[in-house]
């Protein structure tokens, strides 16, 4: 009888898990809305009061996503009185939507990666995952690692769309 072989664990293929890349960032959304008058209206004297008497400690060590889920007209200051009150207790803190803030929490890994390493192979992007990695991810990760690659596929190792050759010569 035949031993079974693993065709994919002898390729050359270097899989990218994205998803194991940034492991599972505490990500808490701060919804500015609710420290509105009518959620739409900032009225500065209760819009300070209420930062002030919020519990802070509740961020300690997450991401803090930004937001305001109405069409609130908001000063630049409001955000700021929102770093002033966060900083001391979350990890970081963006503006923007939770799926945002997770495309930039990608990205500040992807500056302190050396994609040189990957010059030459034959390098697949993991396309399942529990986690939604943003589309944009995929666009920035495909970016810094065309310059690099001899091929460029995604999906799963045994079923994956190619996306990229480098040209011969």
């Amino acid at each position: 009888m035949a031993d079974i072989i693993n065709k994919v664990q002898q390729s050359k293929l270097i899989t990218i898990d994205l998803e194991k890349w940034i492991g599972e960032p505490d990500i808490r959304v701060f919804d500015l809305k609710d420290f509105l008058f009518m959620e739409m209206i900032l009225k500065e004297k209760e819009f300070r009061e209420k930062m002030e008497a919020h519990d802070w400690t509740q961020y300690e060590g997450a991401v803090l996503a930004v937001t305001c889920s109405t069409d609130a007209i908001l000063p630049k200051w409001a955000y700021m009185l929102v770093a002033q009150y966060a900083s001391p207790h979350a990890k970081e803190i963006f503006e923007g939507e939770k799926e945002q803030v997770l495309e930039r929490l990608f990205f500040q890994r992807f500056d302190a990666t050396d994609w040189s390493e990957f010059t030459d192979k034959f390098v697949l992007l993991k396309g399942c995952s529990k986690m939604n990695v943003p589309a944009g991810v995929y666009l920035e990760a495909t970016r810094r690692l065309m310059p690099h690659v001899k091929k460029l596929m995604y999906g799963e190792a045994c079923s994956n769309v190619p996306v990229y050759k480098k040209p011969k010569g």
